[in-house]
């Protein structure tokens, strides 16, 4: 067994052309691109008991090698992906189930008769690989760069394969992050946490391509450091989910959760205080702004216009082959990997980044919740919309860590509170003011409320 460690970036047909001349990859390229031709078969029963269990069983044909491979999900946030991989090269192109022993085969699957296992759908593409390697202060780094060039196929349904692989082989994993990073400083990069497998199943069967990760597991106890990684992996990963799903099908409300996600994390990071001082999230606060400014005023405007809804999967396409996209998600995960948001704390910081969360995140609500001012915008709602930003930061975690809060009737002062922010960012008029105000009063007289500010 060996464990995989790496990068999965979805781009154009002309970006991997201009990938094989990229200066920063012409100067560490080792090797020289070899080129192979790459013809996978995946396995599964007709009920996809292995795709429950998490776990991909291939047969492929490199040449006149034929490997069988087993490999198990594993950690995958945010396009990097760590997977177990156990490889099993045979003397015919037929799959030994006898392989597959304990030491690999998941125990959920004790009982599965392996005979029941058939070809599912098939990878056939063209890859031209090359090691990478450099320098990174006193170590030496080696990736693989794999160029891929292709289709996957599941009956009579297909789609194209075109995207980079970064593959870690020596070295630590922000090595990965950081070439990644600089390739896309220049051509559009879209990490795309699916991997070849998934777009086979999701081709096979569109309801089987699971969109949002499993959330966050958060602890009362846990330091609030631990939280903000938590929290940003889910947001960001799930953001990249969304978007590669509504690139696949347009479906409108993707594109609002794919917002949603964006919003949420931009309202996560500007509600940790001394704990991430402003100067060490700015380029990314910038980032998110400049995404949310251009897209929230089209989703606004989908909602009552069937035109911009029909036009929204270009413009997002359009998105895509920029680079900030990109950019911004590779940046991200960089931050999350090394904890960004801890350099340059000073004291007081570190002491709130040590901290409890479940005893953290009730003085930080309450902070917000009495600089909100409730009272005031029953007598002025049409000031409301003013509050935009802090509502975010009370809903991200209302949402996300509801669980850590020993609040009466948490549940709906979240429910209670999302209507109020739905009411700030509609226009004004004289039904919607008179709405804002009685809903501000609404939460304000809550239990959890009154529990969160007195």
């Amino acid at each position: 067994m060996q464990k995989e460690t790496e990068i999965k970036l979805r781009v154009s047909r002309e970006t991997l052309q201009a990938l094989r001349e990229h200066p920063l990859l012409k100067k560490r390229n080792k090797s020289g691109w070899q080129r192979h031709e790459l013809f996978n078969q995946y396995f599964d029963t007709p009920q996809r008991d292995l795709a429950q269990a998490r776990v991909a069983l291939r047969l492929r044909r490199d040449g006149d090698t034929h490997i069988q491979t087993l490999k198990s999900r594993g950690q995958s946030v945010a396009g990097l992906s760590e997977r177990n991989e156990w490889d099993w090269y045979l003397d015919k192109p037929k799959l030994d189930p006898k392989k597959l022993t304990d030491d690999c085969w998941p125990a959920s699957l004790a009982t599965l008769d392996k005979k029941t296992l058939k070809p599912i759908f098939t990878t056939d593409f063209v890859r031209e690989k090359a090691e990478i390697a450099w320098g990174r202060g006193k170590s030496r780094v080696v990736v693989e760069a794999a160029l891929d060039l292709g289709k996957v196929t599941a009956g009579k349904q297909s789609e194209e394969i075109c995207e980079l692989e970064l593959e870690l082989r020596q070295g630590e994993p922000e090595a990965l992050l950081e070439l990644a990073a600089e390739l896309a400083a220049d051509l559009a990069l879209m990490p795309c946490d699916i991997s070849k497998a998934e777009r086979g199943y999701r081709l096979h069967d569109p309801q089987s391509y699971a969109i949002a990760l499993p959330a966050a597991q958060l602890d009362p106890a846990m330091p609030l450091d631990d939280a903000v990684a938590a929290l940003g992996w889910h947001l960001l990963g799930n953001s990249q989910r969304l978007a590669e799903q509504y690139r696949f099908n347009g479906h409108w409300s993707l594109l609002g959760d794919w917002l949603q996600q964006l919003v949420d994390l931009r309202a996560l990071l500007g509600s940790l205080g001394q704990a991430a001082p402003r100067a060490s999230s700015r380029e990314l606060r910038e980032a998110l702004d400049a995404l949310i400014g251009d897209w929230r005023p089209q989703l606004d405007a989908g909602q009552d216009d069937s035109t911009v809804r029909q036009a929204a999967p270009q413009r997002f396409a359009d998105e895509l082959g920029q680079i900030r996209w990109g950019l911004f998600s590779l940046n991200a995960s960089r931050w999350l990997l090394q904890r960004g948001w801890t350099q340059g704390r000073n004291e007081r910081g570190n002491r709130q980044g040590a901290a409890q969360l479940g005893k953290w995140l009730p003085r930080q609500l309450g902070e917000e919740a009495e600089a909100l001012q409730l009272p005031r915008y029953k007598q002025q709602p049409e000031d409301l919309d003013e509050q935009l930003p802090r509502m975010e930061r009370l809903l991200v975690w209302l949402r996300l860590a509801r669980p850590v809060l020993e609040l009466p009737e948490v549940d709906r002062l979240y429910g209670e509170l999302a209507k109020l922010h739905a009411l700030a960012v509609l226009p004004r008029s004289e039904e919607t003011l008179g709405a804002r105000a009685e809903q501000a009063h609404t939460v304000w007289t809550l239990k959890a409320w009154k529990a969160l500010t007195r």
